[in-house]
């Protein structure tokens, strides 16, 4: 029989909690009828700048046109290079690509999934213009080992208010990228981005590249770059502000949820890879929770799972490296953990509003499939 439901994210138990506030600030942007940019995306770029630890704070239209933004402002053109990690969403490899430059691939780290930091300097050529570390699931990438002298753009999409030795991801580099789709840890409604940055010339052309190109005092149509429209709404904005103000209360919610499920997982003695708690100095912020099971065991898993109602999903089935647009059959690459992470992972429910009772029940249905005849030991 059936029983109750445990979706992968729960946005309306979310919304229940925030309702009012949230209303209160889309009428007053109704009343005040400014739609683009203006105070209430300005009073935000502050308010995130401050949250990161940043001087600037550059509200855009979603987390791939911050990525694409930054990469422009760097002037990354045909025949450079970025050294990025395999195993990430899309937009981190195609905003390079889009600009005609080659993603250059590195391997990730087996228990953080984020690109190993040892292997970066091999690759680096003259025609390298930067590295474009992932923070992946909500953990920030060493990018303290990583080679100095090139710029360093952080692809934060899923780490707002990730640590790593005391500072937050988006001020690790020379600008960090952010995403705000409704599924991430801070999510408007919509599509959203923000770029964080502590160097004020980088700052004022991202600001520029926004509006086509037209700098500030520059005058109305005078157009000094070659831009885009890349501008955060008044009503995204709006509803992030509220959302900034519980972002530290889910946060914790959500690594109260991870360390919930690794004492229920280590009771049940389960056969499932969990994600290594903190490493000294750093914070997890758990924008997926994502474990490993044996490759063979995985998509018979994922389907159990949802025959019974619980939410799970693949946080990615291929690396980048493989994906047809981006793969390039002159140079073939094997990239071991990259392609295994892709055979074995998982992502469970953590998000804030998940209750004890969840957990249990999506434990125990993981357990019991995977300890059904068949299962590997």
């Amino acid at each position: 029989m059936r029983t109750t439901s445990v979706p992968l994210l729960d946005l309306k138990a979310q919304y229940a909690a925030i309702r009012r506030e949230v209303e209160q600030a889309v009428f007053k942007v109704l009343e005040d009828q400014r739609f683009i940019l203006g105070p209430e995306v300005e009073a935000f770029e502050q308010e995130l700048a401050a949250h990161i630890g940043v001087r600037h704070a550059v509200a855009v239209s979603s987390g791939t046109d911050a990525l694409l933004m930054t990469l422009m402002a760097l002037d990354l053109g045909p025949g450079d290079e970025v050294i990025t990690s395999a195993y990430s969403f899309f937009a981190t490899a195609g905003s390079i690509a889009r600009l005609g430059a080659r993603p250059v691939f590195v391997d990730i780290d087996r228990e953080t999934f984020n690109l190993r930091a040892e292997e970066v300097e091999a690759r680096v050529t003259p025609r390298t213009k930067a590295v474009l570390p992932v923070h992946l699931f909500g953990r920030c990438a060493a990018v303290e080992r990583l080679p100095e002298g090139l710029p360093l753009i952080e692809d934060a999409a899923q780490a707002i208010g990730a640590e790593r030795n005391g500072r937050r991801a988006g001020s690790l580099g020379r600008a960090g990228c952010f995403s705000f789709f409704p599924s991430k840890n801070l999510g408007g409604y919509g599509d959203g981005g923000m770029i964080t940055t502590d160097d004020a010339d980088l700052a004022d052309t991202l600001r520029a590249l926004r509006v086509h190109g037209q700098r500030s005092g520059g005058g109305r149509y005078r157009h000094e770059l070659l831009g885009g429209n890349f501008r955060l709404d008044a009503l995204q904005a709006a509803v992030l502000r509220v959302k900034l103000r519980h972002l530290e209360a889910w946060t914790a919610a959500r690594r109260e949820n991870a360390e919930r499920y690794r004492r229920l997982f280590d009771a049940a003695r389960a056969p499932v890879g969990l994600p290594p708690a903190d490493a000294p100095g750093c914070r997890d912020v758990y924008n997926q929770f994502v474990v490993r099971v044996p490759a063979e065991r995985r998509d018979p898993l994922v389907a159990h799972l949802k025959q019974r109602g619980i939410g799970c999903a693949v946080y990615y089935p291929a690396g980048l490296h493989q994906q047809p647009c981006l793969a390039d059959p002159s140079l073939p690459q094997v990239l071991p953990e990259t392609e295994a992470a892709a055979r074995e992972t998982l992502a469970l429910p953590v998000y804030p509003e998940l209750t004890a009772a969840q957990q249990e029940r999506v434990v125990q249905e993981v357990v019991s499939c995977l300890a059904a005849p068949g299962a590997a030991p």
